[in-house]
């Protein structure tokens, strides 16, 4: 992280900080009203903190918690009967329950993680803020039924919107990529998780209003059992990759290309991607594609010295690019990785884009390893010149902003 860009993510922890203690102090100042419903609540969020995954990826590992903080927030009723407490007893409730469900991953060694936490303390109050205080003077006493509950999705949407932007803030402060295309991707993952957490939420709140507190451990099920479908596609997920890591390793192994070279190449490719914007699904395919980008080399008698491709004739290129996509497609990989394999030695005008990313950073890779101490520089310099034809102008000066963050290490020489 550079000195410019840390205060975004001071900031945002300072934010969450200033805001806890002053919270606390004011409960603890007056004192916690309604304890029935803060301690079921707290027992709530201090569990989804429980089942939180560590390691995984994903940005929402707490559904459960976030989705009972949010509940909590925007809790008007109580079976029937009016509830009073007030913003700082909200997060305040969120604040000792998250840290609480935290204590077994502190103790492994896995939490708490302050983005997150931080996030949730901040939206929560968001959420509070917006409803509160006023619910508390009898605003919304006469929304019943449908009006209620559009109400109730309206602060919803507007507090995914504000977890977003809090979401990418410290990524784009953390690694420099672009804010816009991170803020876009925040948003493209409320379509998954984050749209059923708000959906719970909201439903806890309606459900306790007419049922009571009983209602929670009902309407917490299906989000566990969520919960518990998606770490099995996480997991089937992360064999998947693993399984197209091993393939892409056949090369090394077979002595075809360097040790770590296509682990390299992919990612920095994932970076350059990040870098011009490219989604989520469009990411994973340009990662998957730059890890078996040289497998067409297998199918080659005599192998490339040191697998450089880059400085083949275009024909002998597109042979093994052709190969290489030939041999994705019996793996069962998907095609559009196959696609990528396939025309990363096509001209570049003709190319997609991460066609076009995979081609110039597996030639910046060879370029550098071969030119040694200062071969980054050298091997930028030549694929600048030669993107009149060869490399994408935009993909290249982009892979110079990569390179010059200094988040990625320059390939090793020799």
């Amino acid at each position: 992280m550079t000195a410019s860009r840390a205060p975004a993510v001071l900031l945002t922890h300072a934010g969450a900080a200033l805001l806890a203690l002053v919270c606390l102090a004011s409960v603890l100042w007056s004192g916690i009203v309604e304890r029935p419903a803060a301690l079921a609540f707290g027992l709530l969020v201090a569990l989804g903190e429980l089942t939180r995954r560590t390691g995984g990826e994903g940005r929402e590992t707490a559904p459960l918690g976030t989705a009972g903080a949010l509940a909590y927030a925007l809790l008007g009723e109580n079976a029937g009967r009016p509830v009073h407490h007030g913003v700082a007893q909200t997060v305040t409730v969120v604040l000792v329950a998250s840290l609480l469900g935290s204590v077994p991953h502190v103790a492994r060694g896995d939490g708490p993680v302050l983005d997150p936490l931080a996030r949730r303390l901040l939206t929560v109050a968001f959420a509070a803020v917006c409803f509160r205080p006023p619910a508390g003077q009898g605003t919304f006493r006469d929304w019943g039924g449908p009006a209620h509950a559009l109400l109730l999705v309206a602060l919803l949407a507007l507090t995914a919107l504000c977890d977003a932007v809090l979401a990418a803030a410290p990524a784009h402060a953390r690694t420099g990529w672009p804010f816009g295309p991170l803020l876009r991707e925040e948003l493209r993952a409320m379509v998954g998780i984050t749209s059923a957490v708000c959906a719970t939420g909201a439903v806890m709140a309606l459900a306790v209003a007419v049922a009571g507190l009983w209602a929670l451990p009902v309407f917490c099920v299906p989000l566990l059992l969520t919960q518990l479908s998606y770490r099995r596609y996480a997991a089937v997920r992360a064999t998947y990759r693993q399984t197209i890591a091993s393939l892409a390793r056949s090369t090394e192994i077979a002595g075809y290309t360097p040790a770590g070279h296509a682990r390299r190449v992919a990612e920095l490719s994932t970076a350059v991607g990040r870098d011009l914007g490219l989604s989520g699904p469009e990411l994973t395919v340009l990662e998957y594609a730059a890890l078996m980008h040289d497998i067409g080399q297998l199918s080659l008698v005599d192998p490339v010295p040191a697998g450089a491709t880059a400085g083949l004739p275009v024909t002998e290129q597109r042979r093994i690019a052709l190969l290489g996509g030939a041999v994705v497609r019996r793996t069962g990989v998907d095609a559009a990785v196959a696609v990528v394999v396939e025309r990363q030695a096509d001209p570049c005008h003709e190319q997609p884009v991460a066609a076009r990313i995979v081609r110039a950073v597996n030639a910046y890779e060879e370029k550098a390893r071969d030119a040694g101490p200062g071969g980054d520089l050298t091997a930028l310099e030549e694929l600048r010149l030669a993107t009149a034809g060869d490399y994408a102008p935009d993909v290249v000066e982009a892979l110079a902003r990569v390179l010059s963050r200094g988040s990625l290490t320059s390939p090793p020489a020799g």
